[in-house]
């Protein structure tokens, strides 16, 4: 089952918000609206739950206050919504690559996997990473 259009966009569209209120706006509560009941965590460094993300955004935004993600691009099938995003902890610097896969029920965040790579400063190819 691929969704229908609607319900694709509007899952790619709350899982951009997600993104713009956890990460750029660092609005640690806020990210409540977009979590499902029960939040299954795939990242070993996260604890299961909202409490467990809430917890890591909180870390986050305390080590690097100068975060910022920009989301590269949204594919949506089914209940899943997968995100390439570029990562800048601190101005100036490279940042992380990083590959989000969220699965969404009822419109809300209930479980997650991620990929993360740091951006070298060489690479054997001209192709960027983001």
């Amino acid at each position: 089952m691929t969704g229908s259009s609607a319900q694709l966009d509007a899952n790619k569209q709350t899982v951009l918000d997600f993104y713009e209120t956890a990460f750029n706006r660092k609005d640690v509560a806020g990210v409540t609206a977009f979590l499902g009941d029960r939040y299954i965590q795939h990242n070993p460094q996260i604890a299961d739950g909202r409490d467990g993300l809430r917890v890591r955004l909180r870390q986050l935004a305390d080590a690097f206050p100068d975060l910022h993600v920009q989301v590269r691009q949204l594919v949506a099938e089914g209940d899943y919504v997968t995100a390439r995003v570029h990562a800048v902890r601190v101005p100036g610097q490279r940042g992380v690559a990083i590959m989000d896969m969220f699965r969404l029920e009822n419109g809300k965040l209930v479980e997650h996997w991620d990929v993360m790579q740091d951006i070298p400063e060489h690479s054997e190819n001209p192709n960027e990473m983001v």
